[in-house]
């Protein structure tokens, strides 16, 4: 599961990243994205060039009766993503990449509180999660929406919890959005090294009202005794 993640990077420093262009000019940071929150998001024009969109967390499909449905449908499972109703015609068609600096997972304390994790790049360097794209048409308006790709997690990452976003690697990039007869062939194993180069740092619990907004809530804090990334909450 990916339920609470950051992406940070101005508009103009997507645009330059994904080689994209950005037709509406309203996208901003947002270090605490919540589900039907807007985000940025990559993805294929008419045409074939790279735009960079603004659309809703928590994909709706076109016969999706009302809007609610959204909130539990920010991520679709890697391994059924393919034959879900909801998400094949989109998985077949609508990929797109969801820029993001990292997310975040709780873990269960001994004393019953949760801490927060922050999954993000040593580097600094962006992620591209995988993602599908649909187009939710109500009261003669039109409304983007996404959900990210999620799998399931591995090495040190699977101590904080059992699932992940999908990560593609600047070098799929293309591939992923491109055109394919065989979309579940993109759905390859995590690259070793960019798993590799992930910090798993603690963050303030400050991180879970999603009325929080800012750089602090990315910035590493002293793990309480206890808190150690050892039990992690399945959902």
């Amino acid at each position: 599961m990916c339920g609470r993640y950051a992406t940070t990077r101005s508009a103009g420093d997507l645009s330059a990243l994904f080689e994209s262009a950005d037709p509406d000019g309203e996208i901003g940071p947002d270090f605490n994205v919540a589900p039907t929150d807007p985000a940025p998001l990559v993805r294929l024009g008419a045409e074939g060039h790279r735009l960079l969109s603004r659309g809703r967390w928590g994909l709706l499909p076109p016969w999706a009766r009302s809007a609610t449905a959204a909130a539990r449908m920010i991520n679709a499972r890697a391994e059924t993503v393919a034959t879900s109703r909801a998400y094949a015609p989109s998985f077949a068609r609508r990929r797109c990449l969801v820029p993001a600096d990292g997310w975040y997972e709780w873990v269960r304390r001994p004393d019953g509180g949760r801490q927060p994790y922050f999954m993000t790049p040593r580097d600094g360097s962006v992620l591209a999660f995988a993602g599908i794209w649909s187009v939710w048409e109500s009261a003669g308006s039109a409304r983007l929406t996404f959900s990210v790709l999620t799998t399931a997690a591995l090495g040190e990452l699977a101590e904080v919890h059992d699932r992940m976003p999908v990560l593609v690697p600047r070098e799929r990039w293309a591939s992923w959005l491109g055109p394919t007869d065989e979309p579940a062939a993109l759905l390859g194993p995590p690259d070793a090294g960019q798993l590799a180069g992930l910090e798993i740092r603690p963050v303030s619990t400050a991180v879970g009202d999603v009325r929080n907004d800012g750089p602090e809530l990315i910035a590493r804090v002293a793990t309480p005794a206890g808190a150690t990334p050892s039990e992690p909450m399945l959902f």
